[in-house]
């Protein structure tokens, strides 16, 4: 095989390959060998038709094709391991000039990772968010743990009020039809959580126990389904039963019932501590993203259109898994949200190019200066693993090395971190 790379025009390199009568020959006889199975002809076995015979019923080029498409990758490849400058971000598009018992020339145009240099990366001042912790949101949290031990009381002699909980029986129709799921009995409802449709749990506001009322509400236009989408419907329920709300007294009792701590303001300390080292958390995360954006936007860079389209590829594709555990048609998302898949990808085009960016000046600071994962690196990552999980550090370390994805995934987080470090390291966060 012969090739020849030709000047790169914008983000794009042609090879020109030329394979000589020899070199096809096998290819094509190669292909025959495979194929051969296919075909019958009175007078000889199945798949024992001579290849001569084959090509004289349906021409010279009957196994062309399925040798250039067998034999290509090879060939791709071979050129890909001499030319290690060259950096493809896709399949190529494929180009034959000419293919005949002589030999075949064709030409594989690639786009290629932009030429770039990344300088501006060291001696950097970024300023970090001071942590604060106010009064209010220690409250706040005290509030929520009061909520998760709250009681709820048995209530005979009133209406329904907001926050209650209640026992209802329900029955929804459209048009005085009655629709799949809109029929429930003894259910629990807290008024004013805006668990059900609007409108729906403001007009139990003073319903009595054993009352029967007609609810009118509508579902509201985005409703995710499309045959109760922005429809008025009737509810026929009924109140089977009240409960009150009734939060614990804060006091030091209820520290000592919801915590280790003896007092209040005991318990109080210790929130503080941990929402200050939460938000000192959300801080550093904050400096680091504000330090690589600012590394990012200072290199020019102009990141091929293709590369973006394999990033939000990439975002579909995962959002379509995370959807399929939910048991939800990516289709039927997008009708949720009314809008296109087309239009979901044009808004995920600039976040997709923020991300190409991101990852190519990462990658050419790990170039420049020669970061590497060590199997030291890979056996601590997966000891700390092991811990997280209550695993052996072996028996994960064996299941890992017998997946490549998964080694490779590993891999590439742990230098994205040790990267991180030391960009966290060669400048100042303050």
């Amino acid at each position: 095989m012969k090739y020849n790379v030709n000047e790169k025009k914008g983000d794009e390199i042609k090879i020109e390959f030329e394979l000589n009568a020899k070199e096809w020959e096998a290819d094509v006889e190669h292909a025959y060998e495979h194929n051969r199975g296919k075909y019958k002809k009175e007078g000889f076995r199945p798949g024992k038709v001579p290849r001569a015979v084959l090509e004289g019923l349906y021409g010279e080029g009957l196994f062309y094709e399925d040798a250039f498409n067998e034999a290509f990758p090879k060939y791709y490849s071979d050129m890909l391991k001499k030319e290690k400058q060259l950096y493809p971000v896709d399949y190529p598009e494929i180009s034959i000039d000419k293919m005949d018992k002589d030999g075949v020339k064709f030409s594989a145009t690639i786009t290629v990772v932009p030429e770039f240099d990344v300088t501006n990366y060291k001696g950097l001042t970024i300023e970090k968010t001071k942590v604060e912790v106010k009064k209010a949101e220690v409250n706040k949290e005290l509030e929520n743990i009061r909520e998760r031990h709250a009681r709820f009381i048995e209530i005979k002699d009133r209406e329904v009020k907001n926050g209650d909980l209640v026992n209802l029986n329900y029955s929804g129709s459209v048009n005085g039809k009655k629709f799949d799921g809109g029929t429930a009995e003894d259910q629990e409802l807290t008024i004013g959580s805006n668990t059900f449709i609007p409108g729906f749990e403001d007009q139990m506001i003073g319903m009595k126990i054993g009352e029967e009322k007609d609810l009118d509400v509508t579902f509201p236009e985005k409703y995710h389904s499309k045959e109760l989408a922005g429809k008025k419907a009737k509810f026929a329920v009924k109140v089977l039963s009240i409960r009150e709300k009734e939060l614990p007294k804060l006091d030091d009792e209820f520290a000592k019932e919801v915590s280790e701590y003896d007092s209040l303001n005991a318990l109080s300390l210790s929130i503080e501590e941990k929402l200050a080292h939460q938000k000192e958390h959300e801080a550093d995360h904050e400096a680091e993203e504000k330090l690589v954006k600012t590394i990012v936007d200072a290199v020019e860079l102009k990141v091929p259109e293709k590369m973006i389209d394999k990033q939000v590829d990439y975002v579909i594709k995962d959002l379509e898994e995370r959807l399929k555990m939910q048991n939800l048609p990516l289709a039927g998302y997008f009708e949720y949200l009314g809008i296109t898949e087309e239009q979901f990808r044009k808004e995920q085009r600039k976040n997709a190019e923020r991300s190409v960016k991101t990852s190519l000046v990462l990658e050419k600071i790990v170039e420049k200066e020669k970061i590497k994962v060590t199997a030291e690196d890979i056996d601590a990552k997966i000891a700390n693993l092991a811990q997280m999980y209550s695993q052996k550090p072996e028996d994960l370390k064996n299941m890992l090395f017998s997946d490549e994805h998964a080694m490779n995934s590993l891999s590439q987080e742990i230098l994205t971190d040790k990267v991180l470090d030391f960009l966290k390291e060669k400048n100042k966060i303050a």
